[in-house]
């Protein structure tokens, strides 16, 4: 959720803990999130959550805190 410069909350309609980047592989078709958090940022719990639950599915999902480990977690 967010709010406008008057004030009203606009919704995204995004669970909580929806992760920062999303998309697929065109190769395999296969759906990839990535939470990005710099070198101190850490996780909310709903993230975490969020993850875990898109792993336990088969789909790439996971914590990157450079461009590097984003790639490892997409298989680029």
């Amino acid at each position: 959720m967010f709010y406008t410069k008057t004030g009203i909350p606009v919704s995204t309609g995004l669970p909580k803990g929806f992760s920062d980047l999303f998309g697929y592989r065109i190769a395999d078709g296969k759906m990839f999130f990535v939470e990005v958090k710099n070198e101190i940022g850490r996780p909310r719990p709903e993230q975490i959550k969020f993850i875990a639950a898109m792993q336990s599915n088969g789909v790439l999902a996971g914590i990157a805190r450079s461009a590097d480990e984003a790639l490892k977690i997409v298989g680029g």
